[in-house]
């Protein structure tokens, strides 16, 4: 971005390097993380293997603010969003906060709405119906 054009995530003005960034939500940072807390658990006999506290810090964070604890959930979460071609972090807040309405989603992330992208309030509720149902079915 040139260093005119303010940024703006409602509009999708983030930055090509931003736009690119693979982003994960937290239901996916816990399964990581989890998985490795599990690898250092086993080599727990060795004293100089220690967890640290940001580590665990942020495992209980992760895990505290995910929506979907089951790893099928969290695969089926990212197929729907991805069939809509959001941007990643697009994709991130809307896993993350799991909005109820139409007008959340919007609220949350205006950029959905842009025109030319197929957004359109039917689309969205079909996007918010289908994460409801991976939610019901976990």
């Amino acid at each position: 971005m040139s260093g005119e054009e303010e940024e703006n995530a409602a509009e999708l003005k983030i930055g090509d390097e931003f736009l690119k960034a693979k982003c994960l939500m937290n239901c996916e940072v816990a399964l990581i993380l989890e998985h490795k807390y599990e690898q250092l658990q086993q080599m727990s006999d060795d004293p100089t293997n220690q967890i640290s506290q940001v580590f665990e810090k942020s495992l209980q964070y992760v895990k505290r603010f995910s929506r979907y604890k089951n790893p099928d959930a969290v695969r089926q979460v990212r197929e729907i969003l991805s069939r809509y071609q959001l941007a990643e972090f697009e994709l991130c807040v809307l896993g993350n906060l799991c909005p109820e309405t139409v007008e959340e989603a919007i609220a949350m992330v205006p950029s959905i709405k842009t025109k030319g992208r197929g957004h359109d309030d039917e689309a969205i509720e079909k996007m918010l119906n289908d994460l409801s149902l991976v939610k019901k079915f976990e």
